[in-house]
């Protein structure tokens, strides 16, 4: 079982994802290049890693420009998100100097790195009213940190995809066969404000569902990528082969 890599689902024309993919399929250990990856939330480390608490935001910091956030003490709900790879395929990303000729990467000024498009969303929702907050993290890095837990059929595989890459520095990313990516609560902006103090409404006491998407779908605007479409003919920045089941929620209460 070995990946299909992204350009070769996007198009047969060349581009330099295919050179990607082609110096990829020698990597050590080798990729699986057959088949297609799953993208999977893992709720158990939903369920066990979030917090609240009252965080110091600084003024002119990328998480206070980026999140529109008022500098000063914040009431906040941090949260950490396990994105699991369940398919029978390695997610190749490869380098973000090269992916984002394909619209997969946008360049953050603040940062100075690459963020992805579409890559998930974050949601605190009223299970009552509908009330929809978000939160202002954005995906910069897809890599494996941890092994999947044997319930979700982890492979005896070693690490693959562990460079993030910069600008001018060659990355090395994607999500193997058997792993996860996680994003912790101690990363910047990984949390929803919930005092108000990011323009949204200010967020009651009470019962809440913190619900996360991965690779969610989009309707493309003029001049948007649309790599890839699912049943519903929506689009999506990865390939899966089922986007169907990527969507986890959790009841918190805050």
């Amino acid at each position: 079982m070995k990946i299909l890599a992204l350009a070769l689902l996007v198009s047969a024309c060349a581009s330099p994802l295919d050179e990607t993919a082609t110096s990829a399929a020698v990597a050590n250990p080798p990729l699986d290049l057959d088949g297609l990856p799953d993208l999977f939330v893992r709720e158990d480390i939903l369920s066990q890693k979030w917090e609240v608490r009252d965080i110091d935001i600084v003024a002119g910091s990328c998480e206070q420009i980026e999140g529109n956030i008022t500098p000063g003490e914040r009431h906040v709900v941090r949260f950490a998100v396990g994105t699991a790879n369940i398919g029978d395929a390695d997610l190749l990303v490869g380098d973000p100097n090269e992916a984002v000729n394909q619209g997969l990467f946008e360049f953050a000024e603040c940062h100075h790195h690459f963020h992805f498009r579409n890559y998930a969303k974050y949601e605190l929702v009223d299970p009552v009213t509908s009330t929809t907050w978000r939160a202002a993290k954005r995906g910069f890095c897809m890599i494996d940190i941890e092994k999947n837990p044997k319930e979700l059929g982890a492979p005896d595989r070693p690490r693959i995809f562990d460079a993030c890459g910069a600008i001018g520095i060659p990355g090395f990313q994607g999500i193997s066969r058997g792993w996860t990516d996680t994003y912790n609560t101690s990363l910047p902006g990984q949390y929803f404000v919930l005092d108000g103090g990011d323009g949204q409404p200010a967020v009651p006491p009470g019962d809440y569902l913190l619900r996360i998407t991965a690779n969610p779908p989009f309707k493309a605007t003029a001049g948007e990528p649309c790599p890839f479409k699912d049943a519903n003919h929506m689009c999506h920045m990865l390939p899966e082969s089922n986007y169907t089941n990527n969507v986890t929620q959790i009841t918190v209460t805050l």
